[in-house]
């Protein structure tokens, strides 16, 4: 695992939920391969990564719904798991939230929310109310799940998944299956209750933006493995590999040889630390981050940050709604690459433009 962040410092607060080391295998394949994380309390955690890298299958790991083949899960310090000793799901004090909200339909609402809850009839209802007037839904206690909205549904899914008072909550893309108008302000609000709660959440998402937006940890993961674990600006602004670059964002990429410690581009010289001569490097950056400049027919000086400017040659240009993206031809050498501005720039094809690429934005990596 490379490019993480040091998480607990010596002296530090116990982690509220430690794996360390969890392997599943199916059919002589890992598809969770020696993962290790702490989260701490009031703390969100997300899982990053596409469709079948081992997110949801490490939270069933920590739910006690599926058994590891290897490595130890901890709860404030205390072992609940490993491959000889295991504390049952339902005495893990750890609470789950899917896609699927899962209320029964023939309970009411209050019903919903005080499910599994120990103690007398009164108490229960007593603790449903109060979870139903945090999330703004006391009105709808004796109401049945039908007659709810799917955001409405969603916070009574939250709810019942706080009622027991949960110390660790795991979620598993909670939001994908919400209206995008809703999905924002349903989510800031579920953050905001658990941390209220002061509730550790391993959450699961493949969206970037949603990690991005509701995070205070990524981990990155890609074939059963964290490629890289971090603060959301760490892990954005210091990628471990083009992979990670690619993940939150469209890239540009230019080859390049290293020699003496140099890669040659149609931008200039990009310092390559670290790369034997002769090694193909590949320097990646973001669409956002090409700068575009009108061609006077006398191009700019070369500077330090930005090297030597490139002819280059619009083939299309659209608007997105909040910026525009750019395709461009390089005229000496034909790479493509693509530029994104705010607000709407639409130059007409065969417009010819200078680009610039800021060297601070840009990574290089060994090619693969």
């Amino acid at each position: 695992m490379v490019g993480n962040d040091k998480v607990n410092a010596p002296g530090s607060p116990t982690p509220r939920l430690e794996i360390r080391n969890l392997v599943r295998a199916y059919g002589g394949r890992r598809v969770v391969d020696d993962v290790s994380l702490t989260v701490m309390p009031g703390q969100v955690t997300c899982l990053l990564g596409p469709s079948g890298c081992g997110k949801s299958t490490t939270l069933r790991m920590i739910a006690g719904v599926e058994m590891q083949d290897a490595g130890e899960i901890w709860v404030d310090g205390n072992l609940i798991c490993d491959t000889v000793f295991r504390v049952p799901p339902e005495r893990r004090q750890i609470g789950l939230m899917f896609q699927d909200f899962a209320l029964f339909p023939h309970l009411t609402v209050g019903a919903n929310v005080a499910f599994g809850l120990t103690g007398s009839k009164a108490e229960k209802r007593e603790r449903a109310e109060e979870m139903l007037s945090r999330v703004h839904l006391k009105r709808f206690i004796d109401a049945y799940p039908d007659s709810l909205s799917g955001g409405e549904q969603q916070r009574v899914a939250l709810a019942r998944a706080l009622a027991p008072r949960p110390r660790i909550m795991l979620m598993d893309e909670p939001f994908s299956g919400l209206d995008n108008r809703l999905r924002d302000g349903i989510r800031d609000e579920t953050l905001a209750l658990m941390r209220e709660e002061d509730t550790a959440v391993l959450l699961v998402t493949h969206e970037p933006e949603e990690a991005m937006r509701m995070a205070d940890q990524i981990a990155l993961m890609r074939d059963g493995r964290v490629v890289q674990l971090g603060a959301p600006y760490n892990v954005y602004t210091r990628p471990a590999d083009k992979a990670a670059v690619a993940f939150f964002s469209d890239t540009n990429v230019l080859k390049a040889k290293v020699e003496g410690a140099l890669a040659m581009t149609p931008f200039g010289r990009f310092l390559a630390p670290g790369h034997p001569d002769g090694t193909e490097v590949e320097i990646v950056f973001r669409p956002q981050h090409l700068r575009i400049d009108f061609d006077r027919g006398m191009p700019p000086a070369p500077t330090p940050t930005e090297g030597t400017p490139a002819r280059a040659e619009v083939e299309r240009a659209r608007f997105l709604g909040n910026e525009s993206l750019i395709e461009f031809k390089l005229v000496e050498t034909g790479i493509r690459l693509k530029a994104t501005v705010p607000n709407v720039f639409l130059p007409k094809v065969g417009t010819m433009l200078l680009l610039r690429v800021p060297r601070d934005r840009c990574f290089v990596f060994e090619a693969g």
